[in-house]
C-alpha cells in the first residue's frame, strides 16, 4: 500500500444556467430510459424554477465564510516556519538555526470559525549564494507571492537590513502586506521599538503592523483575528480538519532533513538534502498501521559523509532515532526507517540534479 493521497481543494463543478433574455420554457429530462425502453418523459421547467432547483442540488452556501491563501515571506531565519507551525497549530514546517533549513512551498491549513486560513511558507530569499539550488529557492519564493490574497512580511524586531529590503523589493504593491515584527521576546526595551515601527511605516504601504512573538499563543491567536478580515468572502477549500496539502512522505523527507541539520550543527553545508527512495504501508501484526521508509541523504563531499555518520555510526543512528520517533508520532503509526549516506559531488549547481531531487 502506498503513502497517503495528498489532500486536494474540494471544487465544486457549476452546472450552467441558460443564459439571454428568452422567457421560453426550457425542456428538463424527468425520468431516466429503461433498459430496453422506448424513451425519455420530458416536461417543461421555466427558468425561475430551474435555478432554483440547481440552487438546490449544489447545496447551501454559507454567506459568512471566508477563504484565502497567505504567504509568510521574509529573508532566511526570521522565524518564519515557526509561525507558521503556530498558526497552524501543529508542527508541518521544519525549524533548525541554520540558514536556508525550509527549501519547498509548505501550505498549511487552519480553519477557525467561519475563516479558513490558506498559510504559504515559502524558503528565505537568498541574497548571499546563487547556484543552480538557491536560484530555485528564490523563484518558489517569487512564485509564492503572485496570486495570494495576503502577505505577512517577516522581520525580525527592530532590525531591517538589506536582505530584509531586497525581500520587500519582490512583493510589489497589489497585495496587501501585514508587516510581522517578530521575536518581540528577544526586544528587552519595549519602548526602543516605536521609533523603529515609525521608521518601517516609511518604507512601504503596510495595512497593518503586528509586533509578536511566534511562541505566544495569545499573539498568534491576535494576528489571526487580523488576517481574519483581509480574506475574501467564499466557501472554504479544505475540509475542516486538514492541515496541510503535502503528503506523508514529503513529511518524511523533511523531518529526516530537521534532524541531520540539528545534529550536525554549522559544520554540515546546508546543501545537503535528503530523498525518500521508498515508502510503503502495510497492516501490522499488533498495530493498526506499519510504514516503512527507506531515504538517502546526499551530501557532496567524503568529508561531509564521514560527519553525518560519525564515530561508528553514532551520530546517524541517532538522526534515524529522531526521526522516527517523531514521524510515528505524526503518522499514529509503526515505523520502519532506513537511512544511507551518499556523496553526489556539486549537485547543488546542477540544474538538472537540482530538479530530480524534488526542487522546483
Amino acid at each position: 500500500m502506498t503513502e497517503k493521497a495528498t489532500p486536494k481543494k474540494r471544487t465544486k463543478k457549476a452546472t450552467p444556467v441558460p443564459q439571454g433574455d428568452s422567457d421560453e420554457a426550457i425542456k428538463v429530462s424527468t425520468a431516466t430510459p429503461q433498459e430496453g425502453g422506448a424513451g425519455e418523459d420530458i416536461a417543461e421547467v421555466d427558468k425561475d424554477t430551474l435555478t432554483q432547483m440547481l440552487q438546490a442540488a449544489m447545496g447551501p452556501s454559507n454567506p459568512l465564510h471566508r477563504c484565502g491563501t497567505v504567504a509568510i515571506v521574509g529573508k532566511p531565519n526570521v522565524g518564519k516556519s515557526t509561525l507558521l507551525n503556530a498558526l497552524v497549530g501543529q508542527k508541518i514546517s521544519i525549524t533548525s538555526k541554520k540558514a536556508q533549513t525550509t527549501r519547498h512551498r509548505i501550505t498549511g491549513i487552519r480553519t477557525e470559525g467561519t475563516s479558513q486560513f490558506v498559510f504559504v511558507d515559502t524558503p528565505g530569499f537568498q541574497t548571499r549564494h546563487s547556484n543552480a539550488l538557491n536560484r530555485s529557492l528564490n523563484k518558489t519564493v517569487v512564485g509564492a507571492v503572485s496570486g495570494v490574497d495576503l502577505i505577512l512580511f517577516v522581520v525580525q524586531s527592530g532590525a531591517f537590513s538589506v536582505a530584509d529590503a531586497k525581500v520587500l523589493a519582490l512583493l510589489g504593491q497589489h497585495t496587501p502586506i501585514i508587516l510581522i515584527a517578530n521575536k518581540l521576546d528577544m526586544i528587552h526595551r519595549r519602548g526602543d521599538l516605536a521609533p523603529w515601527l515609525q521608521d518601517m511605516q516609511k518604507k512601504a504601504e503596510f495595512i497593518e503592523t503586528v509586533p509578536m512573538s511566534a511562541k505566544s499563543a495569545k499573539d498568534v491567536e491576535r494576528l489571526l483575528g487580523v488576517c481574519s478580515k483581509y480574506l475574501p468572502h467564499q466557501p472554504w477549500w479544505y475540509n475542516e480538519d486538514e492541515l496541510t496539502d503535502r503528503s506523508e512522505k514529503f513529511l518524511a523527507s523533511e523531518i529526516i532533513r530537521e534532524k541531520l541539520f540539528r545534529l550536525t550543527g554549522d559544520e554540515l553545508p546546508y546543501t545537503s538534502t535528503v530523498i525518500i527512495d521508498k515508502f510503503t504501508e502495510e497492516p501490522g501484526k499488533t498495530v493498526a498501521r506499519m510504514v516503512r521508509i527507506a531515504a538517502t541523504i546526499v551530501v557532496e563531499r567524503d568529508g561531509h559523509k564521514a560527519m553525518v555518520i560519525g564515530e561508528s555510526g553514532d551520530r546517524l543512528k541517532r538522526i534515524g532515532s529522531e526521526a522516527r520517533q517523531e514521524l510515528e508520532n505524526l503518522m499514529g503509526a509503526k515505523v520502519f526507517l532506513e537511512i544511507w549516506v551518499k556523496v553526489r559531488s556539486g549537485w547543488a549547481d546542477d540544474e538538472a540534479r537540482v530538479r530530480s531531487f524534488g526542487y522546483e
